[in-house]
């Protein structure tokens, strides 16, 4: 009878799908967006390109976090006059840096996603660096849209292909922007 169970167990061991205990931390992430909205200051008006990096550490079994810095330029003007000034549009940059913290959780296991796929929730508590250059003239509101501060929350949901052990392309979809990316992993 210990024979038949331990031949029952080898056969079900063999035929059951098992997944390597896999790392996240040490991952350099490098990707780029357009976003319409940004988390990261509110509402923009229309679609701006986006450069994201961020370098994930390992803190538990699949969670991460990761310092990271956004990058997203526009330009745009805005109409103004006031008695002394004639109505007119003035054009401005603006240039918003958030730099912050992402805490992501990994449900490979529980998808049982195998070694190719990493699936994520995660979360970015950060603070937004914002400069705006006017044109020369410009003496209104420099912050009429309505400055919402610069601390910002927001949450993501992604994906990661592993194309080798070493590197993948990723997709973050969040409240703020979309992003698409490439994922450089330690060697093991």
């Amino acid at each position: 009878m210990k024979n038949i169970i331990l031949i029952f167990l080898l056969s079900l061991s063999l035929i059951t799908p098992t997944f390597a205990q896999e790392s996240y931390g040490k991952t350099l992430n490098v990707g780029i967006g357009i976003g319409g909205y940004s988390g990261y200051y509110g509402y923009l008006g229309r679609s701006t390109p986006i450069f994201h990096v961020n370098y994930e550490l390992s803190v538990g079994k699949n969670l991460t976090i990761a310092p990271f810095v956004t990058i997203h330029t526009r330009k745009d003007k805005y109409y103004w006059g006031n008695p002394n000034k004639p109505m007119r549009y003035y054009a401005y940059r603006e240039t918003i840096i958030p730099i912050g913290i992402k805490l992501t959780y990994y449900f490979d296991q529980l998808l049982e996603a195998g070694e190719d796929w990493d699936f994520y929730l995660a979360g970015s508590l950060g603070y937004s660096i914002i400069n705006t250059h006017w044109e020369d003239g410009y003496d209104g509101d420099r912050y009429y849209y309505g400055n919402p501060g610069n601390l910002y929350l927001d949450l993501h949901i992604g994906t990661e292909y592993h194309i080798n052990s070493r590197t993948g392309v990723f997709f973050d979809l969040s409240n703020g922007v979309s992003i698409l990316g490439f994922s450089i992993h330690p060697k093991y």
